[in-house]
Parts: structure tokens; C-alpha cells; sequence
């Protein structure tokens, strides 16, 4: 034991950092350059296919299977422009993980040659064994048919010379076998019942995306010293051993500076990322010592889970090639700050309003506060929805310790938007203005700092953070698309008993009158 570890400490000290070489300085110039997105599309596809797209990105319209055969060849065209030699549907089966099964372009022809092929049936619908995977007992394992499907408001992704297509996993019977389905299903009543209510406020808005920001923080450590603790190779934690000499008590680590080592992996994972379309924006050490951080700007749910997910799988493959190991247990180490997964959600209309910001007078600002108060009635009434959602034995293993959230959920508004709530249930009003959104240092070449409305809680489960609310209790390895479909799916029904009562009162007032 001992020797394997001066050999695993040999390997620390003799690391050679490899240079990181970004195809261009600018990060505009190369971002999302391994998607096809709405520009390729629009470059490879005819007016009328992409169009097709783009209908049934914003309108939810089916595509046609002719429509899909011209997708799938200017897919192919591209792809190859790219270097990629097969295609595979990547979906989000109840592993936890993400699964693909690889197929190659090509195909023989009778004169003994070949041909690289890519049909509009291929794209749309493929058949992976489904007997393998998770089904909760509904049906029985020699029952092994499934389909993946299209999902055509995510784009399709060429990694490691393969051309990825997100698609969404059913069974024979046509039960849901994955996080996509349930998660479209959970945006598709929410974009409903949300309309509906703006249109008592606003007439034009014609659809609500529910977007989100997910926080992913992570644990790195070095390979052979991860190789050599059998407990943290076979389970992702350690089940023994000594609390380190430095550990969390002065919390010097956070926001310190990034050690070179670490930050050259973090510059290789960002270039890599942004090449597919992940919009990384920030970096950071975090508490613990060896954890750190890394966030995306916010996005269309489906979209920023389907980027979370492969992010992580990212992650661990730059990660063996800086010989490192990333950690996404929730409590890899005794005694400190285990790893969460912060998922900030909101909705934004087809205007570009964000729903959940109050602007600069909540109390006059009612389509906000009908949300705001929507949102917070539907975590009330269905906590112990929310709170099942987020549970494994590694996230209630973390929760409530170290900084992490209680597992109680609990919402925290701030004190400007409490004090509000209790003015409305006490019809009492103030007509003070209370004008304190500056802070005063005293320093005159020092900016005046704009306060928020709230102030940012760390230890609620499901805060305010001043135009979105943050559900902080997911777990670092978890798909947060559980969470996101019980969220939605809560709210949209709080939503439309809203609008019930709502057309209640105004059936009866218009009677009275």
C-alpha cells in the first residue's frame, strides 16, 4: 500500500500541464461550431425544410417524414463536412446517464462498393433494445422493443466523430422510459397555463418558455491517487480514513485562485463545450478544498438539461486526459461541503419578458406578483413532490450538513418581497416608496452599488434570487430534469386553478353588474 502511493504521489509531482490550444482567440468564432443549429440549418437546408424546423421548435408542429428525409441528408452532408462516420440517437434513459448505440453512414451496393447513407426514417425513429434499461416492472424483461424518437428543439451535436441526435425513449406500449418525455409533457401544460393567465395582463404574448441556469459544481482529484483509494474508485466517496491536516475550517479556497493545473483543465473543458453549443460563462473556485464550479447562461429547460447532461460526460473525458478525476457524488468527503446542482428557473414570454422579475415596483407590477404567488402556492401544496424528486442516497446524504440546504423544503423570498406579501394579505398597502436600491460605501471613486430586491439565501432549498427562483437541493450527479418536470407540472396546475377561480369572480361580478 505503501509503495502505491510514492508511485501515485511520484505521478503528482512529475505531471506535465499540456498546452491548451483554442481554434481561435475569440470565443464567438468557434462557438457551437459541432452543432447543427439554426445557422447550419439554414445554410445546408431548403427554405421550406427549415422552416419545417422551425415550426416545430416554436409552434410544437410535426414533421413530416418527407420533410425529415431532407433533414436527414443536409445532417449527413454536414456531419461529414465534419468528419463524422457514424450517427447515433443519444437519449436519457432512467440509468442516470445518458445512452447511444452507434450506427456508420455507410452502406454496400450490390456492385460491391459503398455509399454513405443517411435516411429521413433513420432520423426520425430508431430501435434500441429497451429490456435492459429501468422500466419500474412494467413490462418483462424478454419484452425488449423500444423506440427513441427526434426531439427536434434540441440540436444534433457531432462528439468523438459521431453524430449525436437527442431523442426522446418509449417502450413497445408506449410508456415513457426516460426524463425526456415527462419533462416535454411538464413544459408543454405549463407553456398552456401560463398564456392563459398572461392573457388577463397582456393579449399578445402567444407562448411561455420556462428556461433554466443549472450551477454544476464538482470535486477534482488526481488519477492515481484516485486509482489508488479502492473505496473512492468503487463507490465515488471515501468510506475511511483521517480528516485532512488543512481542511474546510478557514474556507481559504473559495474564489481563491485557480490552481494552473486545474485551470488548464478547465480552459481544454470550456473550449470543448462551447464548440457544442454549451454557453459556459463562469468558473470558480468552490468552499471545499479541490471542489470547484462551473455555470452556463440560462436556457430553454430542455435544451440547458440536455447540455448539463452532456457537460458532465464532457467533463469526465477532458478530465483523463489532464489525468484527473471528476467527482460528481454528492458527499465524496467526511466533514465538508459535499457538491449540489443549483437550478435556477424562470419563465420568459415570446416578448422577451421574464415573468418572475418584479421590476422596479412589485407592488404595481401584477403579472408578476400572479406568478410569483402561483409559484410559491404550488411549492406549498405539493412540497412533498419537490422534495421526492430531489432524493438518493447520495443527495440525503448531503443535505442539511455543511452549507448544503435542509431537507425540509422551505422558500425564502427576501424582505422587501415579504413585507410586500403581508401588505396584500392585510390590505394594507403602503404608499411609501421605499427607495434603498443603492448602497453608499462612503468612497467617492467608488461606483454606487444597485441593490437587489432580495438577498441571496445559501442554505434555502428554493429561494428568490431576485428575478428567478433557485431550487438549490439537486444533487451534483443528479439529471435535473426530474426535478424540472415535477416543478413545472405543479406550477402549470396551480395556474390553471388560478384561472378558474379567477373566471369564477369575474362571471359573478359581471352578474352583479
Amino acid at each position: 500500500m505503501a509503495n502505491i502511493r510514492f508511485q501515485a504521489l511520484q505521478s503528482v509531482l512529475t505531471r506535465v500541464i499540456p498546452e491548451i490550444k483554442t481554434p481561435s482567440p475569440k470565443i464567438s468564432d468557434y462557438y457551437a461550431a459541432n452543432v447543427f443549429d439554426k445557422k447550419k440549418m439554414k445554410e445546408f437546408l431548403s427554405t421550406e425544410a427549415y422552416q419545417g424546423i422551425i415550426n416545430s421548435i416554436e409552434k410544437g408542429e410535426p414533421i413530416p417524414r418527407d420533410l425529415a428525409e431532407q433533414v436527414a441528408s443536409a445532417m449527413k452532408s454536414w456531419a461529414i463536412s465534419k468528419g463524422a462516420t457514424h450517427y447515433t440517437h443519444w437519449f436519457q434513459p432512467l440509468t442516470g446517464s445518458t445512452a447511444e448505440k452507434h450506427d456508420a453512414f455507410f452502406e454496400p451496393t450490390p456492385d460491391g462498393n459503398a455509399l454513405e447513407r443517411f435516411s429521413g426514417d433513420a432520423l426520425a425513429q430508431q430501435e434500441p433494445d429497451a429490456s435492459s434499461f429501468p422500466s419500474g416492472g412494467i413490462r418483462n424483461t424478454f419484452e425488449a422493443r423500444g423506440y427513441t424518437a427526434w426531439d427536434p428543439s434540441s440540436p444534433a451535436f457531432i462528439m468523438a466523430r459521431t453524430l449525436c441526435i437527442p431523442t426522446v425513449f418509449v417502450s413497445y406500449t408506449g410508456e415513457a422510459l426516460d426524463y425526456k418525455v415527462p419533462l416535454l409533457k411538464a413544459l408543454n401544460a405549463l407553456d398552456k397555463a401560463a398564456v392563459d393567465v398572461c392573457h388577463y395582463f397582456d393579449k399578445s404574448i402567444e407562448k411561455v418558455n420556462a428556461s433554466l441556469g443549472i450551477e454544476q459544481e464538482y470535486f477534482l482529484v488526481d488519477i492515481a491517487l484516485f486509482n489508488a483509494r479502492p473505496d473512492l474508485y468503487l463507490t465515488g466517496r471515501t468510506l475511511f480514513g483521517h480528516m485532512s491536516a488543512k481542511n474546510q475550517q478557514l474556507e481559504d479556497h473559495y474564489f481563491g485562485s485557480i490552481p494552473e493545473r486545474v485551470y488548464t483543465f478547465m480552459q481544454d473543458m470550456e473550449t470543448e463545450a462551447l464548440l457544442l453549443g454549451i454557453p459556459l460563462k463562469t468558473r470558480h473556485n468552490e468552499v471545499a478544498p479541490s471542489q470547484f464550479e462551473c455555470a452556463p447562461i440560462y436556457e430553454e429547460i430542455n435544451l440547458a438539461i440536455d447540455h448539463n447532461q452532456l457537460l458532465m460526460d464532457l467533463m469526465d473525458r477532458v478530465a483523463k486526459r489532464h489525468n484527473f478525476k471528476v467527482l460528481l457524488h454528492e458527499k465524496p468527503y467526511a466533514g465538508i461541503n459535499g457538491s449540489g446542482k443549483h437550478n435556477n428557473w424562470s419563465m420568459i414570454t415570446n416578448t422577451g419578458k421574464n415573468l418572475l422579475s418584479p421590476g422596479k415596483t412589485p407592488k404595481n407590477n401584477l403579472m408578476f406578483l400572479a406568478f410569483f404567488v402561483n409559484t410559491i402556492r404550488a411549492v406549498y401544496e405539493h412540497a412533498d413532490l419537490l422534495r421526492a424528486s430531489i432524493a438518493s442516497v447520495n443527495n440525503d446524504h448531503r443535505l442539511g450538513a455543511n452549507e448544503a440546504p435542509p431537507a425540509i423544503i422551505s422558500i425564502f423570498l427576501g424582505s422587501q418581497l415579504s413585507d410586500l406579501l403581508d401588505e396584500i394579505e392585510t390590505s394594507r398597502i403602503s404608499k411609501k416608496i421605499k427607495d434603498d436600491a443603492l448602497l453608499w460605501q462612503g468612497i467617492p471613486k467608488i461606483p454606487q452599488i444597485l441593490k437587489d430586491n432580495t438577498d441571496r439565501n445559501r442554505t434555502s432549498p428554493f429561494a428568490f434570487t431576485g428575478n428567478k427562483f433557485e431550487l438549490r437541493a439537486v444533487g451534483s450527479s443528479a439529471n435535473s430534469a426530474s426535478p424540472m418536470t415535477v416543478l413545472n407540472v405543479i406550477v402549470a396546475d396551480q395556474l390553471k386553478k388560478f384561472k378558474y377561480d379567477v373566471d369564477k369572480l369575474i362571471k359573478k361580478a359581471k352578474r352583479k353588474m
